[in-house]
């Protein structure tokens, strides 16, 4: 089962989570695994992928936005391209019937309980778009805006897409 995880990070937070589910993916039984920011994601899904985790920050309740992104960087984060962002790749992504998605975000710890979520958003879109989920959306929090990630996330986010992709191996879902 061949594997794409997608990502857009602004402090480095939501791409540390990313390389923990692709640690994840391999550790289930994904034979391939590729991380892949989503300025540089292919908007076309490659025929021989399976399954595709999509994760991003949490910005303002939902997905960024290139207004969200703009402000992230004059808050001091990576000089990243602020047009393009999950909210965009989501909106534009085509695949194969047979491929599964999830998504994922990063949150700050003290809103934990507040609505909305870019993992739920993301999530959301996927299924009205007509994909098929492999797992709900999760969350993995941060301290604050810049982070760090609060400690044990990255082994959560890793134990998660261990399980997802060991159901898929299971279930016989992957091809």
């Amino acid at each position: 089962m061949r594997a794409l995880v997608v990502f857009e990070s602004m402090f480095t937070n939501t791409e540390k989570v990313a390389h923990a589910v692709a640690d994840g993916l391999r550790a289930g039984g994904c034979t391939a695994v590729e991380v892949v920011r989503v300025d540089r994601a292919p908007t076309t899904v490659p025929d021989d992928v399976d399954l595709v985790f999509v994760g991003g920050p949490t910005h303002a309740f939902g997905m960024s936005r290139p207004s969200s992104r703009e402000e992230a960087v004059h808050q001091g984060a990576e000089e990243v391209p602020t047009t393009f962002g999950i909210r965009e790749w989501v909106g534009e992504v085509h695949a194969q019937a047979h491929v599964r998605f999830a998504a994922f975000d990063t949150r700050i710890d003290k809103v934990r309980h507040l609505p909305g979520s870019a993992a739920h958003q993301a999530s959301r879109l996927l299924r009205r778009r007509g994909f098929r989920l492999a797992s709900g959306p999760t969350s993995y929090f941060v301290t604050s805006t810049t982070g760090p990630l609060v400690e044990d996330q990255t082994e959560r986010a890793a134990q998660w897409a261990e399980t997802v992709a060991r159901t898929l191996v299971a279930t016989g879902a992957a091809r």
